[in-house]
């Protein structure tokens, strides 16, 4: 177990400490739920009245809240708790799991593929036909690589996660438990006589930017033609559909369960609430949010919030629920 004194996670984050506990500090935990060994964070008022009865022996704290720590307490003072958190997090990360050998021999590794420096390489992996792995990339066991995809340097593969041919991924990605990267696109049309549906071929790729994560089982298609495209930076939830020919630009947030039809394009910066459906061919322009459970059915505009279904300006729809509630409310 990881042990840290106040005054080392001090010197991490450069804050205010105001107060002293002797206690070594085994990790962070939620204010009300954590013991006389861990740290916690309040980074709002409305979560200091709980601060005198949680057990913590320390806290970080906006340095805009006003309490004081109490008797063999510390706080951190900063200017935004949950950015420190995230360091703390850090700091009492677990380590990795350990691979015994680089190359598991089970794995399957075509001759032609082309591995980097201190690649590590999981129990049962496929490697298929010319692909290329950068330095430092990690496949967990069972992930399956097909032929001609590219992996940029200390991208991270967890277990189960298929990437199909001809994609090109970046450097420091993460990729989660059973992510399918480059499976076809949607892709049917009535049959001619009427009676059945015509399968449209989707011969593209995917192409996923530098520092990009994808939670445990969300979907990425390949185009029909051309390329599906997410930028630097993007974060996408668990249970995420991002469909056939779509762009994303630098450092989208998609939340779970939300999903974006053919051929949509996110401008930079777009947030993505969770259980939200875009249509297809809809531009959602830079800054834009779009509510949890909304339904977009039209472009949206730059540094817009949107909301409801379909989705409208997010404050004409809150208008609209205030009338409804008064008007049932007086039936």
């Amino acid at each position: 177990m990881i042990f840290h004194t106040i005054n080392e996670i001090n010197n991490i984050l450069k804050g205010e400490l105001i107060g002293a506990t002797t206690q070594k500090i085994e990790g962070p935990e939620e204010l009300q739920k954590a013991n006389s060994s861990q740290i916690t964070f309040i980074g709002n008022n409305k979560y200091a009245k709980y601060w005198p009865d949680s057990n913590a022996c320390a806290a970080i704290v906006n340095n805009n809240i006003k309490i004081e720590p109490g008797e063999n307490r510390a706080f951190i003072k900063v200017k935004n708790a949950d950015l420190a958190m995230a360091e703390i997090l850090e700091l009492f990360n677990p380590t990795a799991p350990v691979f015994d050998v680089e190359i598991h021999p089970t794995a399957v590794v075509h001759e032609t593929a082309k591995i980097g420096e201190g690649c590590k390489i999981g129990p049962n992996c496929y490697i298929g036909k010319d692909v290329e792995l950068g330095k430092g990339v990690i496949l967990y066991p069972n992930v399956c690589v097909f032929d001609e995809t590219i992996i940029g340097d200390n991208t991270i593969v967890w277990s189960g996660t298929v990437i199909r041919e001809r994609c090109i991924i970046g450097s420091n990605c993460i990729f989660h438990t059973n992510v399918s990267i480059g499976a076809d696109g949607f892709g049917y049309r009535p049959s001619a006589d009427g009676k059945g549906l015509v399968k449209i071929p989707q011969i593209g790729n995917v192409i996923i930017g530098h520092y990009v994560e994808i939670g445990s089982n969300s979907c990425v298609d390949r185009a029909k033609f051309s390329s599906t495209i997410i930028g630097d930076g993007c974060k996408i939830d668990n249970l995420v559909q991002i469909a056939h020919n779509s762009i994303l630009g630098r450092s989208c947030i998609m939340a779970g369960h939300s999903g974006l039809a053919g051929s949509v394009t996110l401008g930079d910066g777009v947030v993505i609430g969770g259980s939200a459906s875009i249509k297809d061919h809809t531009t959602i322009n830079s800054g834009a949010t779009v509510g949890a459970g909304s339904g977009v059915m039209n472009d949206v505009e730059a540094g817009k919030t949107v909301l409801g279904y379909p989705a409208q300006d997010a404050r004409e729809m809150l208008k609209q629920w205030v009338a409804i509630r008064r008007f049932i409310k007086n039936q």
